[in-house]
Formats: C-alpha cells, structure tokens, sequence
C-alpha cells in the first residue's frame, strides 16, 4: 500500500500542475495562437466544471470498482490525451476540449486517496492525512510555476505538453501496478444513494462552505496571477513565474498548517471559520487597492494562498458526518462542491474582469467568502 500512495501522490502532484499552469502559459498561448484571458478563464472553468461533474461516477466507481482501476484509467486515458490534444491546439477550442480532458483525466486522484485514507486509517488522523497529500500535491503548483516557464521558453511550449502527456500516462501505469484495492465491505448492509447523503443535516452548512472558500484562491494562483500582475506591473513571464512560485510555497505551507489544526485547536469549524476571514480581508485589501505595489500584491496572495488551503479541514468536517457505506459517494460529493463553485468562479471571472477590472474581480471573491462564512456558522462542528 505504501507504493500505492506514493503513486497516488504522484499523480496528485500532475493534478494540482493542470489545475494551475495556465496562467504561466498565458502570454505564450495569446502570441501563438491567439488565445487571451478570457478564452483562458473560460477553458479553465470548463477543467473544473468536468471534474465537478466527473465526481459522481467517480464516487459510484470508488465504491462498487475500487480505486485502482478508477484512477489509472481515467488519469491515463483523460489527462494523458488531454496533455497531447493541449498540445497540438490552434485556437480557444482547442484548448477548451484539452481542458475537459484533463479535468476528467485528473478527477479520480484526490478521492481515490481519501477513500484510501478513510478505510485503512483512523478517523483521528484523516484531517492531517488529507492536508499532507495535497501539500506535497503542492509540488505541482511548483512545477506549474517558474520551472513551467523555463522549460516553455527553453522547448516550446507545444513540445512541453507534449512531455508531460507522456509523463502523465507513465504516472497512470504505475498507478495500475500499484494501488491496491481496500477489502470490500459486507453486501449485506445497507447501500444508500446520493439523496440519503443529502439527508444529513450537518451537509447542508458545510458544502456551501466547501464551494465558496476553494475557488477563489485557486482562480488568483491558476488564473489571474498572470494577467493582474502583467496589467498592472508589467511583468513578464519569468517575473509571474516568481510570484506564483511564492503563492504557491505558501499553498503547500497551509495545507500542512490545516492538516492537524483540529487537533491543536479542538475545533475544525473554528479552524475554517478563522482562515477564511483572513483571507477575504486580503481579497479585500487588493479590491480597494489594486495597485498597491508588486511587493504588497505579491504578499497578499501568498496570504490568501496560505489562508485559502482549507480544502482538506473542510474535507475532514464533512467526512466526520459519513456512514462507511457512503464513504466513496460522499467524499465526492463534497468534493464536488468546491470543484464546481471553483469552475464557476473560473467561467464568471472573465465576464466580471471586462466588467470592472480587477477591483470587481476581487471584490466578488471577498463577498463569496464572507457568504461561505455566513452559512457556515450554523454547521455543527465534530472531530473525531
């Protein structure tokens, strides 16, 4: 099993790159093939909306299939041939249909993980497991920033993508050698459906939570990262590069801060809560003041990177409130929430960019998480 995740961290490092690198590409994309912020906010919605999308199959497979066949597959077949289809793109479609590819090919990864995580292991330390594979998934956020933009300048960036589609379907053979399936549960119990999940009350406050607090954050460090800091400082892309590196070491660092948090604080609630606040005061920050200077700017989102990695105690609240039989189902289910409020917050940011720049933009992201935040006081809080 030891093998197995470390493949699944693997491919965990490939999911969080696609999720990001765009905004690395961005300048190159619009030079050779026309391709501008809007086009990119829209493909990179669609990446999140196919994998929102993806979780229910997904959740079904984990739990009648099993994670090996589940994540090999799809990572293999969608992000692989995602990967090359990037790569020979001539236009926003192109891009587009790669997109759904590779958000499809990278919807299985993380669950299949926690699935894992939550048969083998105790519940106790499921909130420090979850945290620990996405900061070491954070590698990926590396990769998608400086060492992306040396290796597009260096090769192509056609001839890059073409590389990492044939790193991806490697990462997916070993991926089918060695995840092992966890042993079945007893048929005999009961098998549930997606509306008995929707029957737990304590769901109702957490999943809103979970789809307002993962978008905002990831669209800044995938999305609009790249564009903000070329409009308003003129950088280049060696210079985004730097900058997301920064957010993205401090993405790493929350989710290793997040991971055993419950268990510091004895509340996974507070935790979130409190993250959360500080990170919409830092969209705030950048919505009044734009232009506050590249050292400032570059401060505040590494704080909102930082703040912004919840995802895995959010997780964990949830996880808490599961039956073993829906264990599969509704790890997806939540995870579907937070992809799908993040692709569309991807989708909507280019309207509301042409609409009011990036104070809008900004702006936007403070009143969804303060929202979030709303709703979320009324959730039960539980650890294990």
């Amino acid at each position: 099993m030891k093998a197995g995740l470390a493949a699944l961290v693997l491919a965990y490092v490939l999911s969080q790159f696609y999720r990001v690198f765009l905004a690395v590409l961005a300048p190159a994309l619009q030079a050779d093939i026309g391709v501008g912020p809007d086009d990119l906010a829209r493909a990179s919605g669609l990446w999140f909306l196919a994998f929102g999308c993806m979780q229910f199959p997904v959740g079904w497979a984990l739990d009648r299939i099993g994670p090996r066949a589940t994540v090999s597959v799809l990572l293999g077949v969608g992000g692989g041939g995602g990967a090359l289809l990037f790569g020979a793109a001539q236009g926003p479609g192109g891009i587009a249909a790669a997109m759904i590819l590779i958000g499809i090919g990278c919807s299985p990864v993380l669950m299949a993980s926690y699935f894992l995580f939550a048969r083998i292991f105790s519940p106790a330390i499921f909130g420090t497991l979850a945290g620990a594979i996405i900061g070491l998934g954070g590698l990926g956020n590396l990769g998608g920033s400086v060492p992306l933009a040396l290796a597009a300048q260096s090769f192509g960036w056609r001839t890059t993508m073409f590389g990492l589609a044939g790193v991806t379907v490697a990462v997916a053979v070993l991926l089918a050698l060695a995840v092992r399936n966890p042993p079945r549960l007893t048929t005999a119990g009961p098998r549930g459906t997606l509306i008995d999940l929707l029957r737990i009350r304590a769901l109702w406050f957490i999943l809103p939570m979970m789809a307002a607090t993962y978008g905002p954050a990831v669209a800044v460090r995938g999305l609009w990262a790249g564009p903000y800091l070329a409009d308003t400082y003129h950088a280049d892309a060696t210079g985004i590069g730097r900058v997301t590196l920064l957010m993205a070491l401090a993405m790493i660092a929350g989710n290793f801060a997040y991971g055993p948090a419950d268990r510091w604080f004895g509340s996974r609630k507070g935790v979130v809560m409190a993250g959360t606040l500080i990170g919409a005061a830092a969209f705030a920050t950048l919505a009044l003041r734009p232009g506050i200077g590249l050292w400032p700017a570059t401060g505040l989102m590494a704080l909102l990177g930082f703040m912004g990695a919840s995802f895995s105690m959010i997780m964990a609240h949830g996880r808490a409130f599961l039956p073993p039989h829906l264990l599969g189902r509704g790890v997806t289910l939540i995870n579907f929430f937070g992809i799908a409020g993040a692709g569309l917050m991807q989708a909507a940011s280019g309207p509301l960019h042409r609409a009011g720049g990036y104070p809008l933009l900004f702006g936007i992201f403070t009143l969804l998480l303060l929202c979030g935040c709303c709703l979320y006081a009324f959730a039960e809080d539980r650890t294990d």
